[in-house]
């Protein structure tokens, strides 16, 4: 058995189809066919049933099959990790990240960018717990700051920092002069809130479920950029992380804390814990550290 043939196996099952499957491989289908039944004749049984339709597999094949996807997908893993082993200085850096680092991150890059300046940097969002472990294991990024506090053995999860997660109103807004606002006096306004799936929205609704009310969810938005657009408007109201309203100049919105332990939120770095990576890579994961130890001390 040889990982080609388990590569060529897989893209039969991803396609239910050899002759799509043998387009992609870019083979031929009498190759292709002629590959599988090797593969079957070297394990000594069946994995895939044919008819003149279409096909599916045997239990056997859907084992193989599991297995192949996982073998397949580790060997990627390791041809990208000796790719790095040599890479100094140059090479891509994958990261991972969430809306509200936008203040700070791009320091650190100019810290980094004095010792690798030949490196390219790839910058993607990176949002939902799920998201984050399957980017990391997938080696789709090497490393994510996120609001995620991802409990896996194979993942460490460093806390950097605390934020939190303050009132946005528009300026004309009954409530943007008063000092104090609580959640309750919220409950009746047009909320903006992330969609499902976002852990911003669990934090904000089990903060309003501690105080024993309910917001009045008007508009799901999956970016705070969008949610500031709204407010701008006057059209509803939002919680978002505090650190996303620095450097911004747009005076008709207005901020207010409120005091709720449960609207602040733990932001991490979080990566590999025994993956291979370059000392390019290495040394932007010990920049992110360094950069909150220092703040720390001050």
């Amino acid at each position: 058995m040889e990982l080609k043939q388990l590569n060529y196996f897989v893209s039969v099952v991803n396609h239910m189809s050899f002759s799509k499957a043998a387009e992609k491989l870019h083979i031929s289908q009498p190759s292709l066919s002629k590959a599988i039944k090797n593969l079957e004749r070297d394990l000594g049984f069946q994995i895939i049933e044919r008819n003149t339709r279409n096909i599916r597999l045997t239990e056997a094949g859907e084992v193989l099959y599991s297995r192949a996807i996982h073998l397949l997908s580790e060997m990627t893993i390791v041809k990208k990790e000796m790719e790095e082993v040599k890479l100094v200085g140059k090479g891509e850096l994958q990261i991972g990240m969430i809306e509200s680092v936008k203040y700070w991150l791009p320091k650190v890059i100019s810290r980094y960018n004095e010792k690798f300046s030949d490196m390219h940097i790839r910058l993607t969002e990176v949002l939902g717990g799920d998201n984050v472990k399957t980017s990391l294991r997938k080696y789709e990024t090497h490393a994510i700051i996120t609001n995620q506090q991802i409990k896996e053995v194979d993942i460490e999860t460093v806390p950097l920092y605390k934020e939190k997660l303050v009132l946005v109103l528009h300026e004309s807004h009954l409530m943007a002069k008063k000092e104090s606002i609580t959640l309750k006096e919220l409950e009746s306004e047009p909320f903006i809130i992330s969609t499902k799936g976002f852990q911003t929205r669990e934090d904000i609704l089990h903060a309003f479920e501690l105080e024993d009310t309910i917001p009045t969810v008007k508009y799901e938005i999956e970016r705070f950029e969008t949610a500031l657009s709204l407010v701008s408007e006057n059209l509803g109201i939002a919680l978002i992380p505090e650190n996303y309203l620095q450097g911004r100049h747009d005076f008709s919105i207005v901020s207010k804390t409120i005091e709720s332990p449960a609207l602040e939120r733990t932001v991490y770095l979080a990566y590999m814990k025994n993956r291979y990576v370059s000392p390019s890579i290495e040394a932007f994961i010990k920049e992110v550290k360094l950069f909150f130890e220092y703040i720390a001390s001050r």
